[in-house]
């Protein structure tokens, strides 16, 4: 007897500047999806406009009383949820607190390490209290600039440096300071993207980014990533217009690699993460040679068009996303 098919939906869109960035990630896990075994919808999502594309190409509004929706006459309720969201509502906690309401289970972690690892100055100094190695830090919100000082940022932070939105993603916004002049106009520029805005101190060396899940039944840590860009550095030109080169696996020593995959397990269980996750780190030279591994950030719905990180590093494992994905999904319903 044929077990009845899952009804999915692949939740895109969102609010923030990626939300051109989250439909592509949605056709890209359309395509992966294992469709013998799943009914997949996408769902697009901007503001309170919420509807279905249906597969005859039409559109038809979610209830988002039960997220439901109407095709052919017929009420459809979905199963499970898997969001793809970069950025607001989708990576911070909100959208994952509706589907809680609705009891719908869902890919992602839940609400409080979602709005954790979405706010990138807070999860620094969570991270840092279990040990995990960052770069130094000021957070500065909006209407309270005055509160910190140029000479504050130049003690603390040091120049260059990085200003960045503090609760968004990490294509828009981010601005590489190599003077105090410049810190004005990137302080404005971030916070046209969120109210919070963190000076992170710069790290020069190997960029690297690492994506893990895990079920039940196994802990999977894929293959590591380096990241090389001939950009100031990986932003939105190098990561969707192809102005960087991806090698997988990394240049890394061994033992170094090793560490990369210790710690990104340790952040998932300390976090306590659901599906995937991608961890991009820094890897920069002590004054005795060795190596130190810096978390940048943590990325609870990193992209996953074919080109992306996570889709490299599942066909460099050996692996087929169909099999990854249906692992994510029926592990929530074991």
């Amino acid at each position: 007897m044929q077990p009845i098919k899952r009804t999915i939906a692949i939740v895109c869109g969102g609010d923030s500047s990626e939300h051109d960035v989250s439909l592509r990630s949605a056709q890209g896990l359309y395509s992966f999806f294992d469709k013998q075994r799943y009914n997949v919808y996408i769902v697009d999502i901007k503001g309170l406009d919420w509807h279905v594309n249906l597969h005859d190409g039409t559109t038809t509004p979610v209830d988002r009383n039960d997220f439901s929706f109407m095709e052919d006459g017929k009420l459809v309720l979905f199963d499970y949820a898997y969001i793809t969201i970069h950025g607001t509502p989708g990576e911070n906690g909100i959208l994952q607190g509706y589907f809680e309401l609705v009891h719908l289970p869902y890919s992602t972690s839940g609400v409080l390490v979602e709005a954790m690892t979405f706010d990138k100055f807070v999860l620094n100094q969570y991270l840092r209290s279990y040990g995990v190695s960052v770069a130094e830090s000021l957070l500065i919100r909006r209407g309270y600039e005055d509160l910190v000082n140029e000479e504050e940022i130049m003690e603390k932070v040091g120049m260059p440096c990085f200003v960045k939105p503090a609760a968004d993603g990490s294509s828009f916004g981010v601005s590489k300071v190599k003077n105090i002049d410049q810190l004005a106009p990137a302080l404005r520029k971030a916070m046209m993207e969120s109210d919070e805005v963190m000076v992170e101190a710069y790290l020069e060396g190997t960029e690297i980014t690492v994506g893990c899940y895990k079920t039940r039944e196994k802990s999977v840590i894929f293959p590591i990533t380096e990241v090389v860009t001939k950009n100031e550095f990986f932003d939105f030109d190098a990561k969707y217009n192809g102005q960087v080169d991806e090698i997988t696996p990394a240049r890394i020593s061994e033992d170094t690699a090793r560490r990369a995959r210790e710690i990104t397990s340790a952040i998932y269980d300390i976090l306590h993460c659901n599906g995937i996750i991608r961890i991009d780190y820094i890897i920069t030279k002590n004054a005795d040679g060795s190596e130190r591994i810096n978390m940048l950030e943590v990325n609870t719905t990193p992209g996953m068009t074919p080109t992306s990180f996570i889709p490299q590093q599942v066909r460099a494992a050996g692996l087929e996303m169909a099999d990854v994905l249906t692992d994510i999904v029926e592990n929530q319903f074991r």
